[in-house]
């Protein structure tokens, strides 16, 4: 397609200038066929050239003296799994520090409350600090206005942070290994690292910023050997969250939504595991919803986006909401009859979950509970469904999932109500030491 629409006008990717392509029923059951006859194997991913491991770029510039690699080192208790290609992945269980999530923190509290609570339960180190930006993707992908150079240098800037912040507690550099909260963070952030690696110029760019900054070591850009997403712990970990297991899911019907910019952004990252799903789809969340014992049921459009696409929700609010309704929620319901839906990314739980009541409005009244895996685990482990989880904040109504699960939402909730009268009064219980927050300047203490 031209740059340029019949009238002179840029073409935005939304707006008058997509036309219908008046495509009748057959027609378009043709042009979108090829999603499950294709899509639904992992070998479609597989079956070209081995493409390249751009690491062995980050080993050779640091030899050359050029970059610094973070490790990850066995301080961090690393699990060593397989990605896409049947390349090693070193995954950190210890010693993490929390990069969080915008959306999470803002739209979805119980998310990373639940994996707070999961790593005190495993008594697990880690550092969750204040010290730390918005990765700005969300930005980049949904308005264009951000840009390469700024996105690769807020990148380096956390991941100095993540490698400096145990300073402040008196610990060696590289102590704590970053642990990303966010998928579009986690996705954007693996680009980044291969953008950086492949272009000196860039490199050159981010390394005049982060030096006004103060953030080289040794006068070096510092990269990480692996990018990790929370969702790749909870899959190597996941046996020994299992016995601390304190509800029986074993009738829950349970479909997977895997996230656009988990697996498919930089997709030969991604963890498969033969025992999962035959290795045809990502291991995450998939392994853990298994292994605590839950039915993960296929449904056709399990590939799809779930409508939430940055642009689409800012510009073309309606395609978001119908995609969501149509595509996934009403396919799982319809389909696999399912129970809950569990995710893994930020944007994903919150369009699935927050658009729903939009269908009432047209009929389509699908409600399905929609929740991350770590919400889904922590509530099988006797979380708190209020208080830790935090379901109250969905839209989706999730009391009949509890009822199912034999938690008694009614007698929870009123706990959580008492409990907020306590917080009301300035008694207010906490995960964390908030002393450790504050890692640097005069707010620190230790």
């Amino acid at each position: 397609m031209d740059e340029k629409s019949d009238h002179g006008q840029h073409f935005t990717g939304h707006g008058a200038e997509w036309r219908d392509g008046e495509l009748g029923p057959d027609q378009a059951r043709a042009a979108t066929a090829w999603v499950e006859a294709k899509i639904d194997r992992r070998a479609m991913l597989v079956n070209k050239e081995r493409v390249e491991d751009v690491r062995d770029i980050m080993w050779q510039l640091e030899k050359d003296g050029e970059i610094l690699v973070h490790r990850v080192s066995e301080q961090h208790e690393p699990v060593t799994v397989k990605t896409l290609y049947g390349w090693d992945k070193r995954i950190p269980t210890n010693q993490l520090w929390h990069h969080k999530s915008c959306g999470q923190c803002g739209n979805i509290p119980g998310y990373p409350a639940s994996i707070l609570w999961l790593q005190n339960m495993l008594e697990t180190r880690y550092l969750d600090e204040t010290d730390q930006t918005s990765c700005t993707a969300w930005n980049y992908h949904g308005s264009g206005i951000g840009n390469v150079v700024s996105l690769a240098s807020v990148f380096l800037r956390n991941f100095h942070q993540a490698y400096v912040s145990a300073q402040a507690q008196g610990l060696p550099e590289g102590y704590y290994y970053p642990l990303v909260h966010c998928g579009t963070s986690f996705g954007n952030y693996k680009e980044m690292r291969s953008f950086l690696l492949h272009s000196p110029a860039l490199r050159e760019q981010v390394k005049t910023i982060l030096g006004k900054l103060g953030r080289l070591v040794d006068g070096k850009l510092l990269l990480p050997e692996e990018v990790v997403h929370y969702s790749e712990w909870l899959h190597v970990v996941r046996e020994r969250i299992k016995q601390h297991q304190a509800v029986d899911c074993g009738a829950i019907r349970a479909t997977i939504h895997p996230a656009c910019h988990v697996y498919k952004m930089v997709p030969e990252d991604a963890i498969y595991d033969d025992a999962v799903l035959d290795g045809n789809r990502l291991a995450v969340s998939t392994s853990l919803v298994e292994t605590l014992g839950a039915q993960v049921i296929d449904y056709s459009t399990w590939y799809d986006c779930c409508g939430f696409g940055f642009r689409h929700i800012i510009s073309e609010r309606e395609f978001t909401r119908s995609f969501a309704i149509d595509r996934k929620v009403r396919v799982a319901i319809e389909e696999a009859q399912a129970d809950v839906m569990i995710g893994h990314d930020t944007g994903c739980i919150t369009t699935l979950d927050k658009n729903q009541w939009i269908g009432k409005a047209a009929g389509k009244g699908y409600e399905l509970p929609v929740m991350a895996d770590c919400q889904f685990a922590a509530l099988i482990c006797g979380a708190h469904p209020y208080k830790i989880v935090q379901l109250h904040w969905h839209a989706s109504p999730f009391e009949t999932l509890l009822e199912k699960l034999g938690i008694d939402w009614r007698r929870t909730k009123a706990e959580f109500e008492a409990y907020l009268t306590e917080v009301e009064a300035g008694r207010v219980e906490t995960l964390y030491d908030p002393k450790l927050a504050i890692t640097s300047g005069p707010g620190f203490a230790g």
